[in-house]
């Protein structure tokens, strides 16, 4: 078999990309990242998965995220990235940023899930194996862990920087409150945390929502502010609710919904679509896709650092992007979309 011409990066790939400022840290993220949750496991296409990395990297996109557990199966994720950082991307290591995380079942056992010290430093170690790196940029708690001590959690991120394995450390999944002990916890240890990643849309805005319990008043966007801390939201469409794909009605027999896993068949309600057709209008009206609507909706708010979206096809991460080309959200469309952006709106 012949080999595959070497990859060489596009030239002017630095020239349209806007680049955020992760909180008062000194590290810019692209606007748009990519995520490795779904389409780089082992059931997807490797050469399609190729393909959106060197389109990804040549539009600018130099932050890949991952966790030890996307796939499936479990790790392939990292592994199938690893091989095209092998055979691509490798002489352009010094300009990626590359996540991981740990928090979630990985392997069977007490040792394979939560918090733990033991847990989430063997992780690190099986990922930057899987990937064939010495370091990743950003390592993650990726859930608070009530069972485990807080100081353990962030004392293993601590010792993640402190050996060489990640250059910075962020939480994922952590309420206003949690991320404020755990801020706290690192910066006594001398370890700044760099960024928080929540879900966050414009039918998931529990991070501007005051936290249950507490009587401050604070949202996540309040705590990530005031600490310094960078935000990069996951699911900015909704698992594919803020797209064009169900605004038929119609399930697609290879949607998500279809498939059920996290995203089920009963979320395509009548309120789901009267918002969602709503929201596609306007979209319309701006020149933009509901999806690339739904990224500027995001982006509006300049304590988000960057939005994860990932990508089955060139075509689709390319739509995403274009979403950047068009002009800042105004008042006036930010008033008209608030009717429709409505938190938990496929109930």
């Amino acid at each position: 078999m012949p080999l595959a011409p070497r990859y060489l990066a596009a030239d002017d790939r630095y020239e349209s990309m806007t680049y955020r400022r992760s909180g008062r840290s000194g590290l810019a993220l692209p606007a748009l990242s990519l995520g490795l949750w779904h389409n780089f496991g082992d059931v997807n296409p490797f050469d399609n998965q190729r393909a959106i990395l060197r389109r990804a990297f040549d539009l600018g996109i130099t932050h890949f995220d991952l966790a030890n557990n996307y796939g499936p199966p479990y790790g392939s994720a990292e592994e199938n990235f690893g091989r095209h950082l092998a055979r691509d991307l490798r002489p352009y290591r010094d300009e990626l940023v590359i996540s991981s995380k740990a928090g979630y079942d990985m392997w069977p056992g007490p040792y394979g899930d939560g918090g733990s010290r033991k847990y989430l430093l063997s992780s690190l170690d099986q990922s930057l194996a899987r990937m064939g790196l010495d370091y990743v940029d950003i390592f993650y708690s990726h859930r608070f862990d009530p069972t485990v001590p807080l100081a353990e959690t962030m004392g293993a991120l601590h010792t993640a920087v402190v050996s060489g394995r990640a250059l910075y450390v962020g939480v994922s999944n952590y309420s206003p409150s949690q991320t404020r002990e755990a801020a706290q916890i690192l910066a006594d240890l001398g370890t700044p945390l760099l960024i928080h990643q929540p879900s966050y849309s414009m039918f998931n805005r529990h991070v501007e929502l005051p936290e249950a319990g507490h009587d401050d008043g604070e949202n996540l966007l309040d705590v990530v502010e005031d600490l310094g801390v960078g935000t990069i939201v996951f699911s900015p469409l909704q698992q594919g609710l803020l797209t064009d794909r169900y605004l038929s009605g119609e399930v697609p027999a290879d949607s998500r919904a279809a498939v059920g896993h996290f995203l089920k068949p009963t979320a395509i309600s009548e309120t789901y679509l009267e918002r969602a057709r709503a929201l596609n209008e306007i979209a319309a009206g701006r020149g933009q896709s509901l999806a690339q609507l739904a990224l500027s909706w995001v982006l509006r708010d300049e304590r988000i650092t960057s939005a994860l979206v990932g990508a089955s096809s060139v075509a689709q991460l390319e739509n995403n992007v274009a979403a950047l080309d068009a002009p800042a959200l105004t008042a006036e469309e930010i008033a008209a979309i608030e009717p429709f952006a409505v938190d938990g709106t496929t109930r």
